[in-house]
């Protein structure tokens, strides 16, 4: 048994040292899987956010987003998804180190054949105190080295996948914030219109009861009130909305009792069109997994070109039994070229759906390019043309308030009729709810921006122009 042992540990010290200077199977040790604490990582990262979503009454966009990339099950899916291409990775790896097995058990046997040729039936109990098996694969043709390099492209796709959908959470986060800042605008333009509908009806009324006005007057600027009283309960629903849209996309749908400390403000950001696309070729998530992609179907169509060729490897074996327990033993060595599954049509069909797979994903990577150049050019004119609105707006507002500041004049004095007044008053609300939603659109599209070129670029200073 000690001799047996000996044996073993010299044979695996004879292979150590072949496979460190790569004399067996060549091994990429760049494609080792990485050390990474990506459980450790979701999981603290959740708690401080879940824990201090309670305390933030006054949320910013800065908070959403921070509880947005704690909480949102999107992003929490595709971590895991890089934990389980991590796993699958050592799993291809493990074919590098040795296999051991071991077995121990009783059998009872009765030779059909023998029994027959010798004329008596040969019929024994069998005993196998412990079995011991050592594998170990000494050379595939690089067939492993290929299958890690391809699980190694899938590891890293999903890791651009992680980015691409923290890209998606953030701009959604952002754009529901914003939707909320304009909610809260139009509840603040729809709380005036009712306090000025009332001094309208007040108004109206006393001149009324002094005989200076008639009962029309009353009657319509009431029917004024009804309807400002009617858009200030939907100005507050779409606050409501609102909240509950921003809490879906951060993941925490119960959270309700929080206000925004943040109005709605115009930054207007000089970046180019050259420099929107420089930007993406180099951190789009969806173009550098589009690459990665058409690398994987070239790794794999080179993997199946190696269908045919044999697994080298070697096998020890101990084994302590027989007729009694512990009455004998016996071990063997050995090394073996296996072929595993050799089908001549099947295999060169594999090799031409692989080399076809690889065709695909080069024009696939060419139409994600395509569309990925339509998304920027779409959301740069998109940025300009409300860039441009928002000065337009503010004129408007301007107008629309001298208009009604004399309708206003007018009225007083008994020279305009409740009608213009309310035209007036219209044309002043709506036009300060086209500035507020003009400047919602406006950093919206900035998000949007900033989600196809894969790079936030509201903090960088670079892209900012004087504040207005």
């Amino acid at each position: 048994m000690k001799k047996i042992i000996y044996r073993i540990i010299v044979f695996l010290l004879l292979l150590a040292p072949a496979y460190g200077e790569n004399l067996w199977n060549p091994i990429n040790n760049s494609e080792y899987p990485d050390d990474i604490k990506l459980e450790d990582y979701k999981d603290t990262q959740k708690k401080i956010i879940s824990g201090s979503v309670v305390k933030n009454v006054d949320m910013s966009l800065e908070n959403c987003i921070q509880i947005a990339l704690g909480n949102n099950p999107e992003i929490a899916s595709a971590i895991d998804e890089i934990l389980i291409s991590d796993c699958k990775l050592r799993q291809i790896w493990s074919k590098y180190f040795p296999t051991l097995s071991w077995q121990t058990g009783w059998s009872h046997i009765k030779q059909l054949q023998l029994s027959d040729a010798l004329r008596y039936n040969l019929e024994y109990e069998y005993y196998i105190l412990g079995s011991i098996s050592i594998d170990q694969m000494l050379y595939d043709f690089g067939v492993t080295q290929n299958k890690a390099t391809v699980q190694r492209l899938t590891y890293q796709g999903s890791k651009e996948t992680l980015c691409g959908i923290i890209n998606d959470v953030v701009y959604r986060t952002k754009n529901s914030y914003y939707k909320l800042q304009y909610a809260y605008e139009s509840l603040t333009v729809a709380q005036n219109t009712v306090d000025k509908y009332k001094d309208f009806y007040n108004q109206a009324k006393a001149l009324y009861q002094i005989g200076f006005n008639p009962k029309v007057d009353v009657t319509i600027a009431l029917a004024n009130l009804s309807s400002a009283k009617i858009e200030l309960i939907k100005a507050q629903n779409l606050v409501n909305t609102s909240i509950v849209e921003l809490n879906n996309v951060m993941g925490v749908p119960n959270i309700t009792k929080y206000k925004i400390n943040e109005k709605l403000e115009y930054l207007p950001i000089n970046i180019t069109f050259e420099k929107a696309i420089e930007i993406a070729n180099n951190y789009r998530p969806e173009l550098k997994l589009a690459q990665i992609n058409t690398e994987k179907a070239l790794q794999t169509y080179k993997l199946a070109k190696k269908s045919f060729y044999p697994v080298i490897d070697t096998k020890l074996q101990y084994q302590r039994g027989g007729r009694h327990w512990n009455s004998n033993d016996g071990w063997s060595v050995g090394v073996y070229a296996n072929f595993y599954n050799i089908n001549g049509i099947e295999i060169n069909n594999k090799i031409k759906e692989a080399k076809y797979r690889y065709d695909k994903e080069l024009a696939n990577t060419k139409k994600i390019q395509n569309n990925a150049y339509l998304e920027i050019q779409k959301s740069f004119l998109k940025l300009i043309e409300k860039k441009n609105q928002i000065p337009v707006s503010e004129i408007q507002i301007k107008q629309a308030k001298e208009n009604f500041d004399l309708s206003k004049g007018r009225y007083r004095v008994g020279e305009a009729s409740p009608i213009e007044m309310r035209e007036a008053e219209n044309t002043l609300r709506n036009s300060q709810l086209t500035y507020y939603k003009s400047i919602y659109e406006y950093n919206s599209t900035v998000a949007e921006l900033e989600k196809v070129i894969g790079q936030n670029i509201a903090k960088n200073p670079d892209f900012y122009g004087s504040q207005k």
